[in-house]
């Protein structure tokens, strides 16, 4: 039989009406470790939520790999590169890879009667996936895009309508400059997103691949470039390095440089903002396990104060000191484990409520979400609940020798 689990079982369940003192102190132990297991479970399922959530946003605008001109990619200019059916075959082939767009872009102005806007116009074509704007579309609907004819029609951002005073259906003329000369093309508005990433919602609008192309003066078979979409974006630099291998420093057959980029390069400012939020994570979860150490301390040291008769006893009847210890050892851990069970159930209901409801609201224009993110993580809170057992017993270590140093005959002092 274990004899310290057999005496700190005992001592646990006991309900002595002299322990005035002690069961306080084990409830407010309790609540510590409670109130910070819960804290931490929340705190990083807003992260994991943020992060993901903010990632995707920015992916959706841009995939996870972008291929274009060397010095599209790396300056200032819209040269294009070729990307015929044997290029994009090139791409798909490469392993990691689950889709492949083209893509090209073409500044221009939106006019109206009242306002004008300049804006970029994203050509796509039928293989681009809408999923992320349909998921973002606030009204219309999304146009079929071609890269064999234009449909003359537009999807703009929210931003944009506002600013224009425009809505689904509206039509709105465009003007692109090039070449010495200023081209007219009349769209209508097929449909408004919205994101709330400001800065490309202030900016991108989408339209058909052919119709970019054309007014780039380029050749049917030419794009800004393509997006790569990888299966898992934590191997996306793996990937990145099969592209470089195969891709990168090779030329098209106008003379164009291939080159890659991913989205964390081509959106430093994003992806280091979002990197700084683990920093605020781990400040948190250190204050957390300091708040539930320093009760579990202190409610410790009452309970051994008040047990030192007890201590007595078990030492007078020849109890080691390490049985005493461990005793004490076994006591703590059934008090962390009923604040770490209360804990997890507080922390996983409040994830579940905003999950839910939506209750907590954000300011869009500064989070760029306008509720706060949760993602539940098994493995992270699995890792919680390790570490703060793990913790919190180890800080209980010094103060459990306290027990071990009281002595038989002193003891009689606190009868």
């Amino acid at each position: 039989m274990n004899l310290p689990l057999f005496i700190a079982k005992r001592i646990y369940s006991a309900n002595d009406s002299r322990q005035k003192v002690s069961r306080p102190a084990i409830r407010i132990a309790v609540a510590g470790v409670a109130i910070g297991l819960a804290v931490m479970i929340v705190s990083v399922s807003i992260v994991f939520g943020f992060k993901h959530t903010i990632r995707d946003k920015v992916v959706g605008f841009g995939s996870h790999i972008t291929v274009g001109s060397y010095n599209s990619l790396h300056g200032r200019s819209n040269d294009p590169v070729c990307m015929s059916d044997s290029m994009m075959r090139t791409l798909r082939s490469i392993g990691g890879v689950t889709h492949v767009q083209r893509y090209a872009m073409k500044q221009g102005i939106l006019k109206t009667d009242s306002d004008f806007l300049g804006v970029a116009f994203k050509g796509v074509a039928a293989e681009y996936d809408t999923t992320f704007i349909h998921d973002n579309l606030r009204s219309g609907s999304i146009l079929a895009f071609n890269d064999s004819v234009s449909r003359g029609k537009i999807l703009i951002s929210k931003i944009m309508a506002d600013r224009l005073r425009l809505k689904t259906g509206d039509r709105v003329f465009a003007y692109f400059l090039g070449d010495g000369d200023v081209r007219v093309r009349r769209f209508t508005v097929a449909g408004i997103y919205q994101t709330n990433l400001s800065q490309f919602d202030k900016l991108l609008c989408f339209t058909d691949l052919y119709t970019a192309v054309r007014l780039n003066g380029w050749e049917p078979d030419q794009a800004s470039g393509a997006e790569v979409t990888v299966s898992d974006f934590d191997s996306l630099d793996i990937v990145e390095n099969s592209f470089i291998a195969k891709v990168n420093r090779t030329t098209d057959k106008y003379g164009e440089t291939y080159s890659t980029e991913t989205i964390q390069r081509l959106n430093p400012q994003i992806f280091t903002w979002l990197d700084l939020l683990d920093l605020n994570v781990w400040i948190i979860l250190a204050l957390m396990l300091c708040v539930a150490g320093f009760t579990m301390i202190s409610g410790l040291l009452i309970i051994i104060l008040e047990r030192t008769s007890m201590i007595g006893v078990l030492k007078a009847l020849g109890a080691r000191n390490s049985t005493v210890r461990k005793t004490f050892l076994w006591f703590a851990v059934f008090i962390i484990g009923k604040g770490m069970l209360i804990g997890n159930v507080v922390g996983l209901g409040l994830i579940l409520l905003q999950k839910l409801t939506g209750i907590v609201k954000l300011d869009a224009a500064t989070y760029y979400v306008d509720i706060v993110p949760v993602e539940f993580n098994l493995l992270a809170l699995l890792l919680l609940n390790a570490a703060t057992l793990i913790v919190s017993v180890f800080v209980l270590i010094a103060p459990s020798f306290l027990a071990s140093k009281v002595h038989p005959a002193k003891s009689m002092r606190y009868e």
